[in-house]
C-alpha cells in the first residue's frame, strides 16, 4: 500500500468518481484527444470524430459541466478548447499502465505459443 495516499472524504471520493464517469465514454475521450490539437468549433468536432451534432454537443455539455472543456461564442459558432490540461496527464498514466499490461500479456502468449 502506498503510504503517501491521502485519506479522502466521501465528498472528495464522489467528485473523483464523477471525473472518471465523464472519462468512461470513448466518444468523450476521442473529443478530448481531438481538442488536444487546439480549439475547434462544434461542426469541426462533429466532422473530426464522425459523430452526429446532437451526440457531440451532448458530450461537450457534460465535459463543460465537469470543467474539462471551455467554450466561447463567436457569432453563431461555439468553439471548444481544453480547460483542464491535467486531463492529459491522467490519460498518459492510463496509457502507460495499459502498455505495460499488454506487453506482459504479449510475453506470456509468446512463451505459450513458443515463437
Amino acid at each position: 500500500m502506498r503510504s503517501k495516499l491521502k485519506r479522502l472524504s466521501d465528498d472528495a471520493l464522489e467528485m473523483i468518481a464523477g471525473r472518471f464517469r465523464v472519462l468512461s465514454e470513448p466518444t468523450r475521450l476521442k473529443i478530448l484527444h481531438t481538442l488536444g490539437e487546439g480549439e475547434m468549433s462544434v461542426n469541426e468536432l462533429v466532422e473530426a470524430v464522425a459523430g452526429s451534432q446532437a451526440n457531440v454537443s451532448k458530450h461537450l455539455g457534460l465535459m463543460f459541466d465537469a470543467g474539462l472543456v471551455a467554450r466561447r461564442r463567436e457569432g453563431v459558432t461555439i468553439y471548444y478548447c481544453i480547460a483542464d490540461e491535467t486531463i492529459f496527464d491522467l490519460c498518459e498514466t492510463a496509457c502507460a499502465s495499459l502498455s505495460k499490461r499488454l506487453a506482459a500479456q504479449h510475453r506470456i502468449v509468446k512463451r505459450v505459443v513458443g515463437t
